[in-house]
């Protein structure tokens, strides 16, 4: 049955394969989002401020977001940095730690302790192969500095073309496909594609890679982010045409792609009124919801056929296929209720100290959630 056609959809609870929640009071507030949100599984993103660099930090970090929502099961990562080697792999594998997260230096929020040369880090990835551990990648190149002598510059890619925040994905390709070449057996999820081209990479690899897609990204193109800052993040959402083929490969892309949403919260200050506006749309607290709207505007628009949002896509891109990847099962059996009643998305939420973070969509109406 369409999604359109559907006003309750009950579901396995969701895994969220890409999560910040940051740390101290922002923590506090967002980790107890999650299950708003249909999620009771999450893939923890580790660039806080210092990054999470040894596995006696991680599993700090992750007893701290326990103790804050001990009924969420919190996957952990590493920041990919010079401190780690092939030892903290092995270290990092023996305490349940899932992978690897890759920060290009200085393309998005706390990623300037982030990769300039991925060739130093062959070692590790070998290791993480023998390991069987993931590589979690983001997909971008930094930018053309904006004081550059020409107006191009030749990347370690081998592109001419002058970087921008549109075509730095794009630009990243190459390095994928070098990664996977070097490392076949390595698992390496393209974190939050944006572009109809990295769909199609990811596809042309083996079984080994797979993609995350958030929930902004089937909603939004570059229109709406421009001249709203609490719908801009990095990557940047794209064309319409992009759009469009994140919907088609949730429903057509035979389990390669499962949500990933990205959320990323920051004080409203730094979303609106600093120097700079902060990269990140805070999707958790209706994560489950935000896909549904997504997938049934495709619907509409003639994207997607009413036939294809079906109960087997849903529960695979809510959760079945990125277990799956990731080699990790929901031992709880919960479920949740979808109910499309017209709830509105918060204006603000607030917490400890003084945080304020605005939910993407604010004033919105969305789909509840009720557990089973």
């Amino acid at each position: 049955m369409a999604s359109t056609q559907r006003t309750e959809i009950e579901l396995p609870a969701a895994f969220d394969a890409h999560v910040h929640l940051r740390d101290g009071d922002m923590a506090e507030l967002v980790a107890r989002t999650i299950r708003m949100g249909g999620v009771n599984q999450v893939y923890v993103m580790p660039n806080l401020v210092p990054p999470i660099t040894s596995v006696q930090q991680c599993l700090a970090y992750r007893a701290r977001l326990q103790a804050i929502e001990p009924k969420v099961e919190y996957i952990m990562s590493l920041y990919l940095h010079e401190d780690i080697t092939p030892e903290v792999i092995r270290e990092a594998k023996q305490a349940g730690i899932m992978g690897v997260k890759s920060y290009p230096a200085g393309v998005t929020t706390n990623s300037s302790s982030g990769v300039i040369d991925y060739e130093t880090f062959y070692p590790v990835f070998s290791e993480m192969e023998k390991q069987d551990m993931v590589l979690n990648l983001h997909g971008e190149v930094p930018s053309t500095p904006r004081h550059a002598h020409t107006s191009t510059t030749t990347t370690e890619n081998g592109s001419g073309a002058a970087i921008t925040i549109l075509n730095a994905e794009h630009a990243f390709i190459p390095t994928l496909l070098n990664l996977h070449s070097r490392f076949p057996r390595l698992r390496i999820i393209l974190e939050h594609c944006s572009t109809a081209s990295a769909l199609a990479a990811v596809t042309s690899c083996g079984p080994t890679v797979a993609g995350t897609i958030t929930a902004h990204h089937l909603s939004l193109v570059i229109d709406d982010w421009a001249g709203d800052p609490f719908s801009f993040c990095k990557p940047v959402a794209k064309t319409p045409e992009d759009r469009d083929s994140l919907l088609k490969a949730v429903v057509r892309g035979q389990g390669r792609f499962f949500l990933g949403t990205d959320s990323a919260p920051h004080p409203r200050s730094a979303k609106r009124g600093a120097d700079r506006v902060a990269a990140g749309v805070f999707s958790q607290p209706y994560a489950l919801g935000y896909v549904l709207d997504a997938l049934d505007a495709g619907v509409r628009r003639g994207v997607l056929g009413g036939d294809e949002v079906g109960q087997e896509v849903l529960e695979g891109f809510f959760g079945g296929w990125g277990r799956a990847f990731y080699g990790i099962r929901d031992k709880s059996g919960e479920r949740v209720l979808l109910t499309k009643d017209g709830v509105k998305v918060l204006d603000l939420l607030e917490g400890k100290g003084g945080v304020e973070v605005v939910p993407f969509r604010k004033g919105e109406e969305t789909w509840s959630v009720q557990w089973k």
